[in-house]
């Protein structure tokens, strides 16, 4: 009996421990929703009461035990006015706080001297006013603060030298008077007090630093510039990553980009940083941004900075800005038709695509109004925009990022013996997945929105391994199509080559050449062993023409048995998306309802049409002179 009695106190102890590890963090949770409802906010969480805190709240990190929340990270959600008082002051346990680049307003929060665990404080560009905080000796664990582009003012607080640990600090672009404190702090590797109303001279212990990061104040050093001791851009190293974020986290950040993440990724980030700061001035990467005389923020004007916000559309949950994305690890997934993308991780470790658009010929209104057309459609089988970006000479849009890789690369990567091949079934719900997803497109904006840019690259597969279509609706806002580079021209209709326009009738070749992939395994545009240029639908047209039909399927597919029928069924819909004449051409729901009746492989992925009786019935195609069997 006492062996059982220990058994079960051990199982009761380790559901207690179970429990509270998965219990919500009830009064921390209360606090967030307070806040949350007593600030006017653009931008829509998704917290409410009935979901849980811990890794479902956007912007909200707990604790390893879930029992607290230590980080909130909401920039760029549009919060406008004061922080309603008794509410984020209320976490306690709270170690980062990132609210920038949000129109804030009102003073310092008082009650913020409750956060006794603050380590990471991020309020940048916002419109806070008033005096800095007399006690900073409150915050014992402080690390990084920025207070960049807001509207304090009065003098800088002397006990700022009582915070031991700061690393980071940056009150650039206030309106801060008065003599600089002695700020003896031997961890301070980061200082920004330009452009404020600051006199007198430098102190002593903060000398070290370049002379920029006093800029745009009336100060004087003290000393001769040749009795100024060197000094070197502050590295990475020196700014601290925040405890348990178990990322970067804002760690990184004094209102300046530090060169550490950046260098691994000066594609990315130069590219997009140049183009949409042009109008400024050129950065480089391994000076300006290390040294912190600039961030992205800071090129972009006050008055700019407004119109030149991410635009997140509705039920949108991600939790980053404009600066996150330029200070992203980047990698270029390709360049298409209608510019590249890039693969961005960002510090939280969430990951997207990034569009950069070249040749947009529309304005700001009409761009804005094509990106709501796009960004409205809600669909299992269309990759969904989140968000855009517009200035003059920068246009991004920001999608989902599907890990297995576009339907091309699946199918022509790493052909070889180590390749894992793509199954019958798998291509069939491929092209389910793609048909559903042009066809809900092309009923969109009154049946009048287009696609355009239909081909493999544009095709991901959903987390149910349907085909799902990207790239929507960029037609209408690009100049007339450039000349497509290499095989994407094999996509390409005879009357867009003509015309340079695309069209519903050009979406659905474009979709046949899809469907001849799938089937043959070839790129649209191929060479031979003796680098003979092969157009994929001229040669399956000789082949089918001369009866060989066996010829055109991919070997990959022959290991499978009892699907000669529907691959041959398949090439009848693929032959009539690819006729010559547009108006020849099925509709795409009827292209749809002849792929889904191909084969019912189930029921539960929005299935358009009837009856196998009910659908259009392709023409007919003989099978040629050999049996699949015999190879």
């Amino acid at each position: 009996m006492k062996v059982l009695g220990v058994i079960f106190f051990s199982i009761f102890l380790v559901g207690l421990v179970l429990f509270q590890g998965n219990a919500d963090p009830v009064e921390d949770k209360r606090a967030l929703l307070d806040f949350m409802n007593n600030i006017p906010h653009s931008r829509s969480l998704n917290w409410n009461e009935s979901s849980p805190v811990c890794h479902h709240w956007t912007g909200v990190t707990c604790s390893a035990d879930n029992s607290r929340v230590i980080a909130v990270r909401l920039p760029g959600v549009g919060f406008d006015g004061p922080i309603p008082p008794n509410t984020i002051s209320r976490l306690s346990a709270l170690q980062i706080l990132s609210l920038r680049s949000n129109v804030i307003t009102g003073g310092f929060p008082s009650d913020f001297a409750n956060l006794r665990n603050l380590s990471f404080l991020y309020l940048q560009f916002n419109n806070f006013s008033g005096p800095l905080p007399s006690d900073f000796s409150v915050w014992k664990n402080l690390t990084i603060v920025n207070l960049s582009y807001n509207a304090f003012n009065g003098s800088i607080p002397s006990s700022l030298s009582n915070s031991t640990q700061l690393a980071g600090l940056n009150l650039a672009n206030n309106s801060l008077t008065g003599e600089i404190p002695d700020l003896n702090l031997s961890r301070l590797q980061g200082l920004n007090l330009s452009n404020n109303y600051l006199n007198g001279s430098v102190p002593k212990s903060l000398q070290r630093f370049p002379r920029s990061v006093f800029s745009g104040n009336n100060i004087s050093f003290g000393s001769s510039p040749s009795n100024l001791p060197p000094v070197l851009p502050p590295s990475s190293a020196a700014y601290p990553k925040p405890k348990n974020s178990g990322s970067l986290g804002e760690a990184a950040l004094l209102g300046i980009i530090v060169a550490g993440g950046v260098l691994g990724v000066v594609a990315f980030a130069f590219l997009i940083l140049v183009c949409c700061l042009r109008r400024k001035r050129e950065l480089r990467l391994s000076g300006e941004l290390q040294k912190g005389e600039m961030s992205p923020e800071k090129v972009i004007s006050r008055s700019q900075d407004a119109n030149n916000k991410l635009t997140f559309f509705e039920g949108c949950n991600y939790a980053f800005d404009l600066e996150d994305l330029l200070r992203a690890s980047a990698e270029v997934l390709g360049k298409g038709t209608f510019g590249a993308a890039y693969k961005a991780i960002l510090e939280d470790a969430t990951t997207v695509v990034v569009k950069r658009l070249k040749d947009v010929s529309v304005g700001k209104r009409d761009f804005e109004q094509q990106m709501e057309v796009v960004g409205s459609i809600r669909h299992e089988n269309v990759v969904e925009l989140k968000a855009y970006y517009y200035s003059k000479d920068e246009k991004l849009m920001v999608y989902d990022y599907y890990s297995q890789g576009s339907v091309s690369a699946l199918l022509h990567g790493r052909r070889g013996e180590d390749r894992t091949p793509l199954d019958w079934d798998t291509r069939l719900k491929i092209a389910i997945g793609a048909a559903r997803g042009i066809t809900r497109i092309h009923l969109e904006n009154g049946g009048k929105l287009v696609h355009g840019n239909v081909k493999a690259s544009n095709i991901f597969l959903n987390s149910r391994q349907y085909g799902c279509v990207s790239d929507a609706g960029l037609t209408t806002i690009m100049s007339s199509l450039a000349p497509p580079i290499s095989r994407a021209a094999g996509y390409r209709a005879p009357e867009v080559t003509d015309t340079r326009k695309a069209a519903q009738p050009s979406d659905i070749y474009s979709f046949g050449v899809v469907l001849l992939e799938l089937l043959t395994g070839k790129s649209p545009i191929h060479t031979t062993a003796g680098d003979e240029i092969v157009h994929l639908v001229r040669w399956v047209h000789s082949v089918v023409r001369e009866e060989w039909t066996a010829e055109v399927f991919d070997l990959e597919l022959m290991r499978y048995p009892n699907i000669e029928e529907e691959m041959v069924e398949m090439l009848q819909i693929a032959m009539s998306c690819v006729v010559r004449m547009p108006d020849q051409r099925p509709k795409m729901l009827d292209v749809l309802k002849m792929i889904e009746n191909v084969r019912r492989l189930d029921t539960g992925n929005q299935p358009s049409s009837g009856n196998k009786s009910e659908s259009p019935t392709p023409p007919q195609l003989v099978v040629g002179k050999e049996s699949f069997t015999s190879h």
